[in-house]
């Protein structure tokens, strides 16, 4: 599996970093480092890389190439296909049609989850560097709730940057979860976050209507996990 890999990006890793392992599931993660990427690095993993993506600096070069990368093998785990999801119109990966799965990238670190929709209609996942607290203030008028910013004023300041980072990682992880299934953009007030607990357990309540099956007033479970100032996430929905 490792054969292909470039010099810019670390074995693979095949560790859960969540409280729940999902069955039926393959999730692999890679450490990137952009300083490290070679002129050759996708010919030689072989990868094609998209013309927006030859376009762009190294940095994102390195997160694409890091994050096909872990889909690739995560597929070649789950049923021995070599796909790389394309980048589709909408920006989101391009999966087979009987796969669901989700890549995500934050400052150094990449992942992806993939699982056969008999078992798992959508999947969702998001890494994002966790806020300090002076920029989650800034932030969280953009991003919660009025019940969510009544939330937050409620509880320690010292939680704030976690507090507004879940709040932004899992909303974003529910988007790439749903959107595959209701072919509909919503945003960030469209959903809101009703609890978690500090060992990654949240709860999610849609705020608008997606389709007949997903309506306002519908809750969903979600998890995180936080590690090395990164806090990843993960909405996962039942077949």
């Amino acid at each position: 599996m490792n054969s292909t890999l470039p010099t810019c990006c670390t074995p693979l890793d095949a560790h859960w970093p969540l409280p729940n392992a999902l069955p039926d599931t393959v999730l692999l993660s890679t450490r990137f480092d952009p300083k490290q990427l070679l002129g050759d690095d996708f010919q030689r993993s072989a990868i094609e890389p998209p013309p927006s993506i030859q376009r762009s600096v190294a940095k994102r070069q390195a997160e694409f190439l890091a994050g096909r990368i872990c889909a690739r093998a995560a597929l070649q785990q789950l049923e021995g296909s070599s796909v790389i999801p394309a980048i589709g119109e909408d920006r989101a990966p391009v999966w087979p049609a009987h796969i669901c799965g989700s890549i995500t990238h934050s400052t150094g670190r990449a992942a992806a989850i993939v699982a056969n929709k008999q078992h798992w209609r959508g999947l969702g996942m998001d890494l994002e560097n966790l806020l300090d607290s002076d920029r989650a203030e800034r932030l969280a008028g953009e991003i919660l709730t009025p019940a969510e910013l009544q939330r937050m004023a409620d509880g320690s300041r010292e939680l704030l940057g976690l507090w507004v980072t879940l709040t932004f990682s899992v909303k974003e992880s529910l988007f790439k979860a749903l959107y595959p299934i209701v072919q509909k953009r919503f945003y960030f007030e469209h959903a809101e976050v009703l609890e978690w607990t500090q060992q990654g357990q949240v709860r999610l309540r849609l705020l608008t209507d997606l389709s007949g099956e997903w309506r306002h007033g519908t809750e969903l479970e979600a998890q995180f996990g936080v590690q090395d100032g990164q806090l990843l996430s993960l909405v996962s929905i039942p077949a």
